[in-house]
């Protein structure tokens, strides 16, 4: 048995979290088990389920400023289950590691979490302010019905959030060695292509939209959109699919798909990008339609108190100074960050997430305790 029982606190809670297959939009009754460790602690729980999703915001406290830890109970399927060193549902140790579903990505800083908020109400019940949880299980699906929807009821009661903390998996190599203080914005576009199908065997008859595509595909990949700046690295443009033909080999296709992805930095506007690509396929003389879809917009927390209480933090309990960056993908953080917060995300090692064998030391789920802890004293006593 641990001589540390806030530290079996918080790998039992992983554990249990773990536990449950809340595969997205699941939640598996995570949310209910978070509430039932918040609803002591003085916290008013109010659940608001949207079409197929489950959120939670809980809070204690009734004035500002209002701290918020923002997550999500969801994980991604497990994938062959057979691939997997351990079951993946079932949390296991294995030489100072827990293994299993969201042990990383986020159910072990969801942990950290709630026992770091039950640490500091117990030293503070007084503190200033209020301290709240907004957690989804929408994250890592179309995220439509989770934090998006949470974030319009909280604006339409004008209820704001001062700073947010996303539990994210931030760091690289150690824990805190990179906080997420912004995240490029994130456009997508799904392109047809329209030509003539028609024989292989008699081309004149017909207009091969794969043909007609590729030299304005090549005039995008070689683009330069913006050079970013010294929060930003440059914006990025990706090709992730292409479709075309009927399965025959002697059809010529009339109509050609392409999936791509703008991250773009805040040097340029989803419009610009939008207006640009347009121009291009225009001057290839193409027959196209667009569908868009503006996954978020980028935001950047480059100064304030939450950034300096979170590297004070891990100063204190790392004796490491983190790196600001704002590269990676995107998380919730980008639905909250336009109503005015300060947000960051810190959270652990993200080399495992979304693979088989996911897995979080041991240790940091420890030190990540601490750590919030230490935030929550800086900011609200």
């Amino acid at each position: 048995m641990s001589q540390h029982p806030v530290t079996d606190d918080v790998i039992a809670l992983a554990e249990a979290l773990m536990e449950r297959v809340s595969v997205t939009p699941e939640d598996a009754g995570c949310q209910q088990l978070m509430g039932d460790r918040l609803r002591p602690l003085g916290f008013a729980l109010e659940t608001m389920v949207f079409a197929d999703t489950t959120n939670l915001w809980a809070r204690r406290g009734t004035s500002g400023p209002v701290f918020c830890f923002a997550g999500h109970t969801d994980v991604v399927p497990s994938g062959n289950e057979s691939a997997w060193r351990y079951p993946p549902f079932t949390p296991t140790h294995d030489d100072g590691y827990l293994y299993g579903r969201g042990a990383a990505d986020m159910k072990g800083s969801l942990a950290a979490m709630l026992v770091a908020t039950e640490r500091f109400v117990q030293k503070h019940p007084d503190h200033r302010g209020s301290i709240a949880f907004l957690i989804t299980s929408d994250e890592e699906g179309p995220f439509i019905n989770g934090t998006p929807k949470v974030v319009e009821t909280l604006e339409a009661r004008d209820e704001k959030i001062t700073w947010c903390l996303v539990g994210e998996p931030s760091s690289t190599t150690h824990l805190g060695d990179v906080v997420k203080n912004g995240r490029r914005g994130s456009l997508s576009g799904e392109l047809t292509l329209y030509g003539v199908q028609g024989h292989v065997a008699y081309p004149h008859l017909a207009q091969n939209p794969v043909h007609r595509a590729a030299p304005a595909l090549a005039v995008l990949a070689e683009t330069e959109w913006d050079h970013g700046n010294a929060s930003f690295p440059p914006t990025s443009f990706q090709i992730s699919n292409v479709h075309a033909g009927t399965g025959a080999g002697n059809v010529i296709p009339g109509e050609f798909h392409v999936s791509f992805n703008f991250r773009f930095s805040t040097e340029t506007t989803a419009e610009d990008l939008k207006q640009r690509v347009r121009a291009i396929l225009d001057a290839h003389e193409l027959d196209y339609a667009i569908d868009w879809k503006l996954n978020g917009e980028p935001f950047l927390t480059a100064e304030g108190e939450l950034v300096q209480a979170t590297v004070h933090a891990i100063q204190k309990h790392t004796q490491r100074t983190p790196e600001l960056s704002t590269a990676g993908g995107t998380s919730d953080g980008r639905f909250i960050a336009p109503t005015g917060a300060q947000v960051i995300e810190l959270g652990p090692v993200n080399a495992t997430i979304h693979k088989v064998n996911e897995c979080v030391r041991v240790d940091d789920l420890q030190l990540l305790v601490d750590v919030y802890e230490s935030i929550l004293e800086q900011l609200l006593c």
